[in-house]
This record gives C-alpha cells, sequence and structure tokens, in this order.
C-alpha cells in the first residue's frame, strides 16, 4: 500500500522557481503541487502530512562523484555503499552516481558487475554509475556501446596515475570518438601525470616527504595543461567533456575559453576546492594528509576564481568525489613518503549545508545552491526530471531543509565512515531536518528511519545538457 503524504507550508525552492507551494506525493512521486493556502491544496486529503513551516523544500540533491569501496593505495575507501549512502540521506543527499572501475587485463562487464555487487541491497538512497576506463582497447569499445543501452552512460578516463587509471592521448581519443557516436559523455581526470611522476621522484629524493609536497608536485600548470589538451582531444573526436575535481584558477580559464568557443565542455568543482587550501595540507604532525585528495588542494587565492566559475556557468556541478580514508592505519601509510598517502576526501554528508553557507556568504543565490546541487548533476547524466527538481512526475526525493538552524560540523556528530573531518569546527547556518526518497521517509526530523536496500539503481538516458 503506498502511503499518500502531503508536505505543507514550506517554501519549494528549485533551479527555476521559489515558491510558497504544498506538494502530494503519491505513489514515490510529486502528484502535483499548489500555492499554500489556495482551494486546490486546502482540497487536498492525506494519509500523512509534514508541516514544513519555515523550511525550504528542496529536491533531494544528486552528488555525481562519489567513490564507496573504492580500492586505492593498497588500501579501501572506508565507506561502504551501506554507511556511504546513509551519510548521504542525512547530508539531504538523495542520489549518488558512483564510479565502477575497470581493471587493467578486464572487460568493462566484470568491472560493472564487482560494483553492482556491492551496492545492491545495500543502499539507503537511489544510485547509479559511471565506468572508469583503464584500458581502452578494440573489445572495450564495444562494451562501451553495451553499457549505454544500459544505463551507463558516462565514462571516466585518466591523465594521471600512470600504471595505474592512467591512458594516453590514443587511448583518449578513441574512447572521445566512441562516445561521440554512442552518446556516453566522456569524463577526465585532468593532470599530467607523467610529468608530475618526475616531480614527486625528484622531491622524495630531496627528503621532501611531508604531506605539503603533494600540492607542490601536482602543480597548477600541469592540471591547465592537461584541462587544455582533453579539450582539443575532445573538439578533434567531436565529442561532449566533461573536467572532474577543477581546482584551480588556470584550469577554469581553460574550461571557459572553450566555451567561449561554443564547445560543448563542461567542469565539475568541490566543496573542498571551495573552502579548503594548501593551509590545511601544511598542518603539522602530518594532520596534512588528512587533506591529500587529487587534484590537490590549492592555495586560497584560487578559491574566487572557482566561485566565479559558479556564478558564469563555466563551472556547472559542485559534486564531493567522496572517497574517504581513515587518518589512522590508512592516511599514515604515507608517513614518510607523500606519495603513499591514499588520495581522497569524505564529504557526501557535508555538500549541501555548505552550499547553503555559501548562499548566505553572497557565494550564490538559492536557486542556483539547487541548480549545482541538484538540477544539472541530473541533468548532466541523464536524471532529469526523475531527479533533480520537485515537480509532477518526478520522483519523490524531497529534503526539509531548516535554513536557521546552526551547527558545528564534526567528526563526533557526522555519519560517514571516517575518523575526522575535513570541516571540524566549523560554524554554519543551514541544516538537514527530514528525507523522503521516492516519497519513503529516510530521515525524519532527524533521525534515521531508512534502511539498506530501499536505495535502487537507476539506469541513466545520455547527457541531457547538450
Amino acid at each position: 500500500m503506498s502511503i499518500r503524504t502531503l508536505v505543507r507550508g514550506g517554501l519549494v525552492i528549485t533551479a527555476a522557481d521559489e515558491v510558497h507551494a504544498d506538494v502530494l506525493i503519491e505513489d514515490g512521486r510529486v502528484a502535483a503541487l499548489a500555492a499554500h493556502g489556495s482551494a486546490a491544496a486546502e482540497a487536498w486529503t492525506a494519509d500523512r502530512t509534514i508541516d514544513a513551516s519555515g523550511k525550504y523544500v528542496i529536491p533531494g540533491g544528486v552528488d555525481a562523484h562519489t567513490h564507496m569501496e573504492l580500492p586505492f593505495g593498497g588500501t579501501s575507501a572506508s565507506d561502504t555503499f551501506e554507511t556511504g549512502t546513509r551519510a548521504a540521506a542525512w547530508g539531504g543527499t538523495t542520489t549518488i552516481v558512483d564510479f565502477a572501475v575497470q581493471s587493467v587485463g578486464h572487460s568493462l562487464r566484470e568491472g560493472l558487475d564487482t560494483w553492482y555487487a556491492k551496492a545492491d541491497g545495500n543502499c539507503a538512497v537511489d544510485y547509479a554509475f559511471h565506468m572508469i576506463l583503464s584500458d581502452v582497447n578494440e573489445g572495450t569499445l564495444k562494451e562501451m556501446d553495451l553499457l549505454v543501452g544500459e544505463g551507463v552512460t558516462s565514462f571516466k578516463l585518466f591523465m594521471a596515475y600512470p600504471g595505474v587509471f592512467y591512458s594516453d592521448d590514443g587511448q583518449i581519443l578513441r574512447a572521445m570518438q566512441r562516445g561521440a557516436s554512442n552518446g556516453g559523455l566522456i569524463m577526465m581526470h585532468a593532470e599530467n601525470g607523467i610529468a608530475i611522476d618526475v616531480l614527486v621522484e625528484q622531491a622524495l629524493a630531496r627528503g621532501e616527504t611531508d604531506p605539503r609536497h603533494h600540492g607542490e608536485v601536482r602543480k597548477v600548470l600541469l592540471e591547465a595543461e592537461a584541462t587544455h589538451r582533453a579539450i582539443q582531444l575532445a573538439r578533434v573526436a567531436g565529442a561532449p567533456l566533461y573536467v572532474v575535481h577543477v581546482s584551480a584558477e588556470e584550469a577554469v580559464a581553460e574550461l571557459a575559453a572553450a566555451r567561449d568557443k561554443g564547445l560543448p565542455v563542461f567542469g565539475e568543482t568541490c566543496p573542498q576546492y571551495l573552502f579548503l587550501s594548501t593551509d590545511n595540507l601544511e598542518e603539522p604532525d602530518f594532520q596534512g594528509a588528512k587533506y591529500v585528495c587529487s587534484t590537490p588542494l590549492r592555495p586560497r587565492e584560487h578559491q574566487a576564481a572557482l566561485w566565479r566559475g559558479l556564478r558564469t556557468n563555466d563551472l556547472q556541478v559542485v559534486s564531493t568525489d567522496h572517497c574517504p580514508f581513515c587518518f589512522r592505519g590508512q592516511k599514515e601509510l604515507g608517513r614518510g613518503d607523500f606519495s603513499k598517502i591514499p588520495n581522497g576526501l569524505p564529504g557526501v554528508e557535508n555538500r549541501m549545508d555548505l552550499l547553503h553557507q555559501a548562499v548566505l556568504d553572497g557565494h550564490i543565490s538559492r536557486r542556483r545552491w539547487i541548480e549545482i546541487a541538484c538540477a544539472t548533476p541530473a541533468r548532466m547524466f541523464g536524471l532529469y526530471p526523475q531527479k533533480g527538481t520537485i515537480a509532477p512526475g518526478s520522483d519523490a526525493d524531497i529534503v526539509l531543509y531548516d535554513p536557521h538552524a546552526e551547527q558545528v560540523i564534526s567528526a563526533e556528530t557526522h555519519h560517514m565512515n571516517v575518523d575526522y573531518s575535513a570541516y571540524e569546527g566549523k560554524r554554519i547556518t543551514g541544516r538537514v531536518d527530514t528525507v523522503l526518497s521516492r516519497g519513503e521517509l529516510v530521515i525524519d526530523q532527524r533521525e534515521f528511519t531508512g534502511r539498506a536496500g530501499h536505495g535502487a539503481f537507476i539506469p541513466r538516458s545520455t547527457c541531457q545538457y547538450l
């Protein structure tokens, strides 16, 4: 039996509108919206009424870049699909798009099936997959067509990590050409990994082993160069391009220049680049290891360019690149050698709150908050309007958000399976109160009422942003 739910009295905010409206939910979907107090809304009856007075009613967040249970650097990301999706729900995110990994010498199908098995029956909220290509050859190029057919419509390649994920320019071009023909969107980790490896070797030879050197060797110019090269390869292939975790002013400039030419080039940044900096990497007593991720944190002056890119739409999406490793026993693997620190930060629970704080700080508008965190990621990856908005027919993924509640971010109170917070002690205003996923209460007034296995795999159509 499906429960008919009425969300009454809140300010409904989507990427397009802000309106005081009541939302009627039936069979897991939004059935109707009507102005609060209108005759239509007053006539509705429901099995359950949720009072949203004084709160925002927003679409559930879509985090298009997570790594649950990712094997990396001799260890594995500390969040499982169960713990990671539960933390996502606590943070107002109701859909994640995670990365299935093809291992070198193996098929895409093997990699994808491995990730289906990890996630199936374990997720508290809905999920989809991108595919990481580690081994581009005739066989895997053909497999790309099959994956697009089953709703895995984006493929990530790496210009970094030689010997692990790295693809050379020829492999990248071939994958882009295939994407141009089958509709798959190519996602790029844009850093010149070959040059970076030289700089790592030289730094270690000089005895420069601390976490801060991770940021120093992964130079801004090597991100910009790789971004430029990826754009030119995409132009040659006639393919759209999505650059992940853009961290620096120079890389934003490359994207902006391409977009000014009318090219279908898109960029994502992450909260860590907007709120953290090399100051964190320099924290003493190896504490800087907590902040090692790639692309690395940059000097604070790059933040203004990232915020500007989000306002001008040269950057379209904020995802987390959530890939947590505990400080004890995992990050510590790199004591005495920064290149052995597992790369990644926790953040899936913090994104919606940090971006709301950015609204209060004057960086973005309320509707832009919803656009970069919900609507555009859904459009970019073929999930809209099922996800990313509140409209008749959309999945009832709805968050009641209290814009006045104050909180202090801390590892003591977060729900991610990691022993530190990248934002420890940060005071912010705004907090998730209640979360519905396909009409089911997952968080009810700050109490978790969801369950592993509620979350469903969502096949995606191709990019809707072209």
